[in-house]
């Protein structure tokens, strides 16, 4: 039986045969052997052969509009390029998600995703469009990432009482760590497994580890373990973020 994950893709695939894509590729978990169908977003990048024209772009938004009755829509999202702009890591292209278009770049660590092990579900390889990410641009940008949203974003308190914060605050940063210390891109589940021996809180570990890949008790923790798990993980995060930065400058 075709899964829904595979049920949406192939729909995706078929509506956006009418615009002539030359690559469709997967990045993020449905790529890297971390999916959760259900939890997972699914992260694509579409090539289109010609340029984005307001009526390119009208068929994208109804196509969008068409899907959303799928249970998975709103974890689809995707990012539109066309051959020339390929090269430009700080251009904006036009991106779905969040039900509504609008324009982002395409990442480093995007590119090096799709480099490394893109799924791809359409056309070309991702070799045959994308430069090269070298590691120093890797590098680079994880710990700007590190630097400029993350560490402020520990210091607004409030923000940390929400489960998202915490998973993303904590494997975001083992992730970063990984990259600049190795060289190469770690999933999730791995980032979760390299927490205990970067000195995260134990106890915020296994609670990540509960409500992601068992199961348990997601959305529904106390008042008093979600205040004390949100000071645990600030008192945790900043000085950790404060000294990857230090130590990779």
């Amino acid at each position: 039986m075709t899964s829904p994950t595979e049920a949406l893709l192939d729909r995706f695939l078929a509506g956006l045969a009418a615009v002539d894509p030359v690559a469709v590729w997967a990045h993020g978990s449905l790529a890297g052997g971390d999916y959760q169908e259900g939890r997972s977003d699914l992260d694509l990048i579409a090539v289109l052969a010609g340029p984005l024209t307001p009526r390119a772009v009208w068929a994208l938004a109804r196509l969008h509009a068409r899907l959303r009755g799928e249970p998975l829509a709103p974890l689809l999202h995707c990012t539109y390029l066309v051959p020339e702009e390929t090269a430009d890591p700080e251009r904006r292209h036009l991106t779905w998600a969040h039900g509504h278009l609008f324009r982002r770049t395409v990442t480093p660590v995007t590119r090096r995703e799709l480099l490394d092990f893109g799924r791809m579900l359409h056309g070309k390889l991702p070799r045959d469009l994308l430069p090269p990410v070298p590691d120093r641009e890797l590098g680079d940008f994880v710990v700007r990432d590190q630097r400029d949203f993350w560490r402020p974003a520990v210091d607004k308190a409030h923000l940390w009482t929400q489960d998202v914060w915490v998973d993303l605050g904590l494997l975001t940063f083992a992730r970063a760590t990984a990259t600049v210390r190795d060289g190469r891109l770690i999933s999730k589940r791995r980032a979760l497994d390299e927490l205990p021996a970067l000195g995260a809180p134990e106890e915020v570990v296994a609670d990540i580890a509960r409500r992601r890949y068992e199961g348990a008790g997601d959305g529904t923790a106390d008042a008093g373990w979600r205040a004390r798990r949100a000071e645990l993980t600030r008192d945790y995060l900043g000085p950790a973020i404060d000294g990857l930065v230090t130590s990779y400058a």
